[in-house]
């Protein structure tokens, strides 16, 4: 079989999202995400997904052009070509700026983003090629399927009147009673038995009723809150000290590293993060501090499947817990996930995905969840095929875009609906 790599193809999409809110703000009502494509000259072709942002674009564009001619095996050269790309063009600088809801983002996380959807893409590719799965090119599966987690988010009905978007029969949630009502919806439709509620939207005393909501309708049940940095070091430890009795973990209470080993420091319940800890280098002083139990990989920023094993294997190694964070995501990346979590023998935490909300996708088949778990497939590669006529259909809508939509921004989205809104400083409580 000729692995060499004779195409590559970029697809950036339009995909809907519902008015989920956060701290930052309030989901677009559509979101851009990046499909790939790499065709061998054995007539095989790969899919992987990222981020579809602009500078993401900026960087995938010519790293496409230099992986033609490589081999689809060539894993380790993918991080080489994005050093090269990164130094030989301006599109990306060393520059640090805020990246919202990621955490601080520097050019070194955009590479390793714009690398992950190359490397999954390879993966399924030489999967197809050699006949395995992805997760026996990983090393082979430690468990037949991955427990995920219910999403919850506090949601508007709909979007602002006037705003162009797809309808979702999910319904309101802004206060206690509405997150309980969705995660009985998502309990009847997904069969998930853990709950994870997206906080630093409301007061924390709103937040945390919310919480004792769920632990009464769903005793004895995994919880997680996270605020996304949303509060101060005291508000993190009052909040850890009247909901200690039900959470699983609390999420990035705090914002940054410093913060949250001082909030570690002073309660017993587990920290966990996806965003003072999102690349190797930021181990150690998190680690040595003590400031988080669980880390939460998410493929595309540490940069694919494979530095997601190697993440796992440094935290059992410092005794630290270990799961998956999610962002919008389709099925590409979901199968990507489900792979690779299953070849990590200590990941003890279901992970969270955002698929459920995701109502549109680039697959001819939809992933399932059943009994709030995905089946580790054994067909070769990932074991998704695209759906090319729902790919053209997806990409006509991002060309139709006059470029307000090709950049999530939260804040931009909540001042259709509140005209003077900004992105309130850390801490907000």
């Amino acid at each position: 079989m000729n692995l060499t790599i004779t195409d590559v193809r970029l697809t950036p999409i339009l995909v809907a999202d519902p008015p989920l809110l956060n701290t930052q703000g309030v989901h677009q009502p559509y979101t851009p995400r990046l499909i790939v494509e790499v065709e061998t000259a054995g007539g095989v072709t790969g899919v992987g997904e990222t981020y579809g942002d602009t500078r993401y674009l900026e960087l995938a564009r010519p790293f496409a052009e230099r992986l033609t001619g490589r081999q689809v095996s060539d894993l380790n050269g993918l991080f080489t070509i994005a050093d090269d790309v990164a130094v030989d063009g301006s599109q990306v600088s060393g520059a640090v700026d805020v990246g919202g809801l990621r955490g601080v983002q520097t050019a070194d996380k955009l590479r390793l983003s714009v690398v992950s959807g190359f490397e999954v893409a390879c993966l399924d590719a030489l999967g197809k090629a050699l006949g395995l799965p992805v997760h026996a090119l990983l090393g082979g599966k430690v468990r037949d399927s991955v427990e995920y987690s219910a999403y919850l988010f506090y949601k508007w009905a709909a979007h602002p009147e006037g705003v162009a978007a797809e309808e979702d029969d999910w319904g309101a949630a802004l206060d206690p009673d509405g997150i309980v009502a969705q995660a009985r919806k998502f309990t009847e439709r997904y069969g998930f038995t853990s709950f994870k509620l997206k906080g630093g939207v409301f007061p924390p005393q709103e937040e945390i009723a919310a919480v004792r909501a769920l632990a009464a309708a769903f005793p004895g049940h995994p919880l997680r809150l996270d605020p996304n940095g949303a509060w101060s070091v005291e508000t993190s430890l009052a909040v850890a000290k009247e909901l200690g009795d039900v959470l699983e973990y609390l999420e990035d209470p705090a914002l940054g590293t410093p913060a949250m080993a001082r909030v570690a420091a002073g309660t017993d319940v587990p920290l966990a993060t996806n965003m003072c800890v999102t690349t190797f280098a930021e181990i150690k002083e998190a680690f040595a501090r003590d400031a988080v139990q669980v880390v939460l990989s998410d493929h595309h920023y540490w940069g694919g499947l494979r530095n997601t094993q190697h993440l796992a294997a440094i935290c059992h190694t410092f005794g630290v817990g270990v799961s998956m964070h999610s962002n919008t995501h389709l099925g590409i990346s979901l199968a990507a996930m489900t792979h690779v979590a299953s070849t990590v023998p200590n990941l003890h935490h279901a992970c969270d995905s955002h698929y459920p909300w995701q109502s549109e996708d680039v697959l001819t088949e939809r992933l399932r969840f059943e009994g709030g778990r995905v089946a580790v497939g054994d067909r070769p590669g990932l074991g998704v095929e695209l759906d090319r006529d729902r790919l053209r259909f997806l990409h006509r809508r991002w060309l139709a875009d006059e470029g307000t939509l090709r950049d999530r921004d939260d804040a931009a989205a909540m001042r259709a609906a509140e005209p003077g809104w900004s992105v309130p400083p850390a801490p907000r409580w």
